[in-house]
This record gives structure tokens, C-alpha cells and sequence, in this order.
């Protein structure tokens, strides 16, 4: 029989050779001083051999151990090879189908035509949340109250908005799995009503025309950069998405047709705005400090990269105003969809396509980034003309209906 000591003092010798323990265990110890535990037995009257691991990761003792098993198995018919790879080949198996392989292979897919950004955050919420729990685990092994625990542990760090929105994904993987036979069903319908609702947080904005003329008045007179102060004209005259806005490229700037065509960020979209005479100003103004490059609005360190995604706010907060409860750089949607429908009397639908909306028409068909172009345009210079004469203290529409 081996022992410790003889184990650790073998050394590497000119050609491979054999320690033997007993039982058809052996060292097998490699010119470059590898030390393999093997496994010497006959089945089927076929003599082969067992891999039992190296050494010093198994010990001498782990190898009898292992030698013992594999005798066992012999006793009962089973090849101990055999058995090894079909061991291995059950948990490459499940491997391949663990919940984050099939979250990965599924968001290849659905995010192939969706905004980086929405991956980016998707995948590192369950990066964070879900896979440190579950990730390893066969996707079709995983059930309801698993899952559950996942997401009460987000809600429990005061992240309820987070813990939907994991759950709402980890759905969707599972949907996925479905479809592609790896799962019988999604066990997350059974968690509807499991957390407590969220509370929708909407972004601040003003809707009431005085706050908008005095806020109107304030940016006029916003001493910040050249770049931030048009980014802020720009804003409630074209109502975009903050992000949209300050990424701007002048590839995408028509100033002979009045037109900026771009992709939407969250819908992965193209869209038109009309440009009404003031907002094509602002724009031309701009020109000559950026035109050379590809951003309208660029970056104070960096003319290569886009205006900060903070500097509106940081704008409207040296302004005075509080973007939490006053007006936020997406609140000038809020503020354009207000007006416009309550004040102006324009159809829903129409502000609902210029705002890049997924609204579908009668016959079911998603937006259309030309539809109602006409109507759009003319909406959008009679907003800027109504923002117009709200900063210089004209008359103030009513309400509808209202005397």
C-alpha cells in the first residue's frame, strides 16, 4: 500500500511510471511531474482504465474513496467510465440550460433590435439579483417560490421598482425556455400580486401656462454655456426624450426641409420632427460651434462625445427650480402633452406620435414615423408660436369647455 510520504517524495524520472496501491489504484506519475490517480479494472472482460484526479487536489485518502465507489458500481453491473461520462454529460446538459445560459441566448435575440442600453441594464439587474441564486440552476427545475425568494430579497434592500422589473424579465426568459422546449411553463404567472405595486413616479413638469412663462422667461435668461443654454430652448420646443436631444447628430439635421430624423432610443425606431421656424434657428445657431462635428450638443471635455446626460438638470437646478418636484429635462413631454391637447385641442393621437409613441391604429399597425406628418407639423409651429407668446405675456388659452 501507498502512503503519504511516498506520494509527496516521487519525483519526475526520465519515462512515466507507477506507484500501485492496492485494489488497482495507482500514481501515475508524468515526466513533467504531474501526479494522476488511475484506476485499473476489467468489465465485460475488457480491461480499462478509471481517471480518479491529480494529485496533491486528491488526496490518497479521496482516491480510495473514489476506487471504492467505482468497485461498487462493478458489483452492480455498471462500468465506472461509462457511468463518469454520463454523469458529465448530465451536467453539461444542465449546464447549457441553467437559467443565465438561456437568459443569455434569449437576450442575443430580443435585444437585437433594442437599445443597447436597455441590455446593458436588463442583463446586469439579474446579473446582480437573480443569477448569484439561480443562475446555475436547470431553468426547468426552478419553481415559483425560488423565484419569489430572489425578489423579496430586492424588495427587502427598498428596491421594489427593481424587484418588478427582475421579475418581469426572469418571465420572460422563462416565455422563452417555453418556446424553445427547454421549460413546461412559466412559473412566474404564479407570482402575480406577490410584491406590493409600485407607485408611479411621474417625472416633474409644469402644466399650468403661467409656471411655463416664467420657467420660458428663466431659460432666456440662463447664463451657463452656449450649448446647454440652446439644449434648454431646444427642449420644450421639441419635446424628445433627454437623451435624444443631447445625443444629436447634424447627420441626422435637415435645416433645408425643417426635419431631424433619428432613431428612437427605447423603441430602436425611426422618427421624424418637424422643426418649427424657431427650433430650426436654435439649430442653425449652433452650427458654426459644432457643425465641424458629429454631435449638436457637445461634450465640455470632449467636442468627440455628447453633451453630460446630467446637464439639463444641473441647468434647471442653477436656475432654482427643484427637478424633483418643480420641472425634470423629461418633464417637457409631460409638459407638450398637457398643453397641447387641453389648451391647443390637438388630438391625443396626433401628440401621441410625435412624442414616438408605440400608439396602434385601427387596423392594429404600429407607429408610423411619417403618419399625421402634415398635422405635425403644423402642431409643432403653433406650439412654439403658443410658448412664444406665453414668454412674452400674451393671452393665455383657456381650457376646453372652460369659460
Amino acid at each position: 500500500m501507498l502512503t503519504v510520504t511516498a506520494v509527496n517524495n516521487a519525483k519526475a524520472k526520465d519515462k512515466p511510471y507507477k506507484l500501485s496501491d492496492e485494489k488497482g489504484l495507482y500514481l501515475f506519475v508524468q515526466t513533467s511531474g504531474s501526479k494522476l490517480w488511475r484506476f485499473d479494472y476489467r468489465f465485460l472482460a475488457k480491461r480499462k482504465t478509471l481517471a480518479l484526479g491529480s494529485y496533491p487536489d486528491v488526496t490518497l485518502a479521496d482516491a480510495r474513496v473514489r476506487r471504492d465507489n467505482a468497485r461498487k458500481q462493478l458489483a452492480n453491473d455498471i462500468d465506472p467510465s461509462e457511468s463518469k461520462k454520463a454523469v458529465k454529460a448530465s451536467s453539461l446538459k444542465a449546464s447549457e440550460n441553467s437559467l443565465e445560459a438561456v437568459t443569455r441566448e434569449w437576450a442575443a435575440s430580443y435585444f437585437k433590435n433594442k437599445s443597447s442600453s436597455h441590455h446593458v441594464r436588463t442583463i446586469r439587474r439579474l446579473e446582480l439579483y437573480i443569477f448569484p441564486w439561480l443562475g446555475k440552476q436547470p431553468i426547468s427545475e426552478i419553481n415559483a417560490p425560488q423565484i419569489l425568494e430572489a425578489v423579496k430579497r430586492i424588495e427587502k434592500l427598498n428596491k421594489l421598482e427593481t424587484a418588478h422589473r427582475a421579475l418581469q424579465a426572469t418571465s420572460q426568459v422563462f416565455r422563452y425556455a417555453v418556446q424553445t422546449g427547454r421549460a413546461l411553463r412559466d412559473p412566474c404567472v404564479d407570482l402575480r400580486g406577490a410584491l406590493p405595486a409600485t407607485v408611479v413616479k411621474h417625472m416633474a413638469a409644469f402644466t399650468e401656462p403661467k409656471e411655463i412663462a416664467e420657467l420660458l422667461r428663466a431659460i432666456d435668461g440662463f447664463t451657463g454655456s452656449f450649448t446647454v443654454q440652446t439644449a434648454l430652448r431646444l427642449s420644450p420646443l421639441v419635446f424628445t426624450r433627454p437623451s435624444e436631444l443631447r445625443t444629436a447628430k447634424w447627420a441626422d439635421i435637415d435645416l433645408e426641409a425643417n426635419e431631424w430624423r433619428y432613431r428612437v432610443s427605447k423603441t430602436n425606431t425611426m422618427h421624424l420632427v418637424p422643426l418649427s421656424k424657431q427650433a430650426a434657428k436654435l439649430f442653425a445657431d449652433m452650427h458654426p460651434l459644432s457643425g465641424h462635428g458629429e454631435f449638436v450638443f457637445q461634450g465640455g471635455h470632449d467636442p468627440k462625445k455628447p453633451m453630460s446626460a446630467a446637464a439639463i438638470n444641473a441647468a434647471l437646478k442653477r436656475m432654482g427650480y427643484d427637478t424633483q418636484q418643480d420641472i425634470t429635462a423629461h418633464g417637457f413631454r409631460a409638459m407638450a402633452r398637457t398643453i397641447l391637447h387641453e389648451r391647443l385641442n390637438i388630438d391625443p393621437y396626433i401628440i401621441e406620435h410625435q412624442l414616438a409613441h408605440k400608439v396602434p391604429d385601427a387596423l392594429g399597425a404600429a407607429y408610423n414615423r411619417t403618419k399625421f406628418i402634415e398635422q405635425r407639423t403644423a402642431m409643432m409651429q403653433s406650439w412654439a408660436d403658443y410658448l412664444d407668446e406665453l414668454k412674452a405675456g400674451a393671452k393665455v388659452l383657456p381650457l376646453k369647455g372652460v369659460a
